[in-house]
C-alpha cells in the first residue's frame, strides 16, 4: 500500500489527484469543528469531557460524523445523510419499476437516480437536523450532564430554524466535496470522507480506553485493544478479498467471414457480498426502542425492560438480537442486490452458459443455490466481526463503539482495499513494462 502512494506521488496527474483529496479532506475536517449558530459552544465541551463519546444512543452517528455530531457543528449530520438516502433508492429500485427502468437504460437514468438521491439527502437532512436540535433544546443529547439544557440557550423559533438550516446546508457541502473527490481526486469521495470520519477518532478513543485501564496503568488492555484490531483486519482483508469464481464459456459466431466469441470468463461472487449494509441495517434498528424510550420518557415496565436489555450492547438479549438482524439483513440484501434471473437471461442474450449448467432457468437456479451457499459464511462473518470485539472487551470498559468496532473496521479496510486497487489500476496505465523486460 504504501509502496502504491510513493510511486502515485512520482506521477504528476496522480500527484494532483491525491493533493487535491488531501485539500478536500482538510476543509472538511475543518467543518468538523465549526459550531453551529446558537449553540453554547462552552457548555458542550463540559458535556463531552464529562460523558466524552460513551453515549451509545448516538454513537454510530457521532462516529459517521467524525465526533460531530456531539460537537454540534456545521457538519454535525455528516455523510449519514447521503449513506441512507443511497440505501433508500437502491431498495426502492427494486419495488418501484420506474426506477427499475432508469437503472437500466445505463448512464441517463443513473444520473436521475443520483438527483433523486441528493433531493431524498436534503429532506433527510432537514428532518435529522430538527431532531438533532429537539434533542438538544431538550438535554436529551448528554442525558445526565448538568449544562446539558443550556446547550442551546436561546429556544425562539429563528434560532431553531437557522440552527437546521446551517446543518442543512453543511449535509450539502459535505455532499459536493465527496462528489468533487470522485470527480477530480482518488477513490469514491463519499467513502473517502466516510474512512477519514471513522479513523479521525481512533487516536483519542485508542487513548480513553489507556486512562480507562485498570492493569498496569491501562498499558495491558491498550495492547490487548491493539492486537485484537489487528487480528480482525487481518481476518477482513482475507473475507473481502475471498470470492467464488463461476466460469462462463461464450459460444463461437459467425458473422459474415470473422468469428467472434469463444472466450471464456467467470462470474465473480465475494463471500461478503452485502458489505457493510447488514451491520449498519441491524445497529439503526436497535437503536429505536433506546430512542422511543428516551423521547417518551416513559418510567413503564416496557420501558424499564428495554432500558435493561437493549441500551448496553454486551447484553445477552441486545447480542442476540444483534446477531441474528445481521444475519437476517445479509440475505436480504444480497436478494436484492442480485438478480440471478437478469443474470443468466443476459448471459443467454450473449450466448453465454455455465459448462455443464443449461442456459435459462437451470443457470438461475445454479446462481441462486451458490449464492445462498457462499452468504452463509459472508453473514456469520459479519455477526462474528460486529459482536467480538463487543464480548471480549466488554471486561475492560470499552463500549459497543470503540476504535477497533466491527463497522468501523469494515468501512476502513474496505475503502482502503478500493482505494489501493485504483491507485494501482491507474499506475499500470502509465508505467507499463516493455516487451523485451
Amino acid at each position: 500500500m504504501l509502496t502504491a502512494f510513493a510511486r502515485a506521488f512520482k506521477t504528476p496527474d496522480l500527484r494532483k489527484k491525491l493533493l487535491f483529496t488531501l485539500g478536500i479532506i482538510v476543509l472538511y475536517r475543518l467543518g468538523s469543528h465549526i459550531p453551529v449558530p446558537g449553540v453554547s459552544y462552552k457548555n458542550v465541551q463540559i458535556c463531552v469531557d464529562q460523558m466524552g463519546s460513551s453515549n451509545s444512543l448516538f454513537g454510530l452517528v457521532n462516529m459517521f460524523s467524525g465526533g460531530a455530531l456531539l460537537q454540534i457543528t456545521i457538519f454535525a449530520l455528516g455523510i449519514m445523510p447521503y449513506i441512507t438516502a443511497s440505501i433508500i433508492l437502491q431498495l426502492l429500485t427494486v419495488v418501484i419499476p420506474k426506477l427499475e427502468n432508469l437503472k437500466k437504460e445505463g448512464q441517463a437514468g443513473t444520473s436521475k437516480i443520483t438527483q433523486y438521491t441528493r433531493y431524498l439527502t436534503v429532506a433527510l437532512a432537514i428532518l435529522q437536523g430538527t431532531g438533532l436540535v429537539a434533542t438538544a433544546r431538550t438535554g436529551a443529547l448528554f442525558g445526565s450532564c448538568p449544562v446539558a439544557r443550556e446547550i442551546v440557550p436561546d429556544r425562539s423559533i429563528f434560532t431553531t430554524i437557522t440552527m437546521v438550516i446551517t446543518m442543512t446546508a453543511g449535509t450539502c457541502i459535505v455532499m459536493w466535496l465527496g462528489e468533487l473527490i470522485t470527480d477530480r481526486g482518488i477513490g469514491n469521495g463519499m467513502s473517502i470522507l466516510m474512512f477519514i470520519s471513522i479513523a479521525a477518532g481512533f487516536v483519542s478513543a485508542l487513548w480513553t480506553i489507556k486512562l480507562q485501564g485498570k492493569i498496569a496503568g491501562g498499558w495491558v488492555e491498550f495492547a490487548v485493544v491493539i492486537l485484537v484490531g489487528l487480528a480482525m483486519v487481518a481476518l477482513v482483508v482475507f473475507v473481502e478479498q475471498a470470492q467464488r469464481r463461476i466460469p462462463v464459456q461464450y459460444a463461437k459466431r459467425m458473422i459474415g467471414r470473422r468469428a467472434y466469441g469463444g472466450t471464456s470468463t467467470y462470474i465473480p461472487l465475494k463471500v461478503n457480498q452485502a458489505g457493510v449494509i447488514p451491520v449498519i441495517f441491524a445497529s439503526s434498528l436497535l437503536y429505536i426502542p433506546a430512542l422511543i424510550v428516551q423521547f417518551s420518557g416513559s418510567t413503564a415496565g416496557w420501558a424499564t425492560w428495554i432500558q435493561k436489555h437493549f441500551v448496553k450492547g454486551d447484553h445477552p438479549y441486545y447480542i442476540a438480537a444483534y446477531f441474528l438482524l445481521i444475519v437476517f439483513f445479509a440475505f436480504f440484501y444480497v436478494a436484492i442486490s442480485f438478480n440471478p434471473e437478469e443474470v443468466a437471461d443476459n448471459m443467454k442474450k450473449y450466448g453465454g452458459f455455465i459448462p455443464g449448467i443449461r442456459a435459462g432457468r437451470p443457470t438461475a437456479e445454479y446462481l441462486s443455490y451458490v449464492l445462498n451457499r457462499i452468504t452463509w459464511p459472508g453473514s456469520l462473518y459479519l455477526g462474528l466481526i460486529a459482536l467480538v470485539p463487543t464480548m471480549a472487551l466488554a471486561g475492560f470498559g470499552a463500549n459497543q463503539n470503540f476504535p477497533f468496532g466491527g463497522t468501523s473496521i469494515l468501512i476502513i479496510v474496505g475503502v482502503g482495499l478500493e482505494t489501493v486497487k485504483q491507485i494501482e489500476s491507474q499506475l499500470q496505465q502509465r508505467n507499463y513494462e516493455g516487451f523485451l523486460r
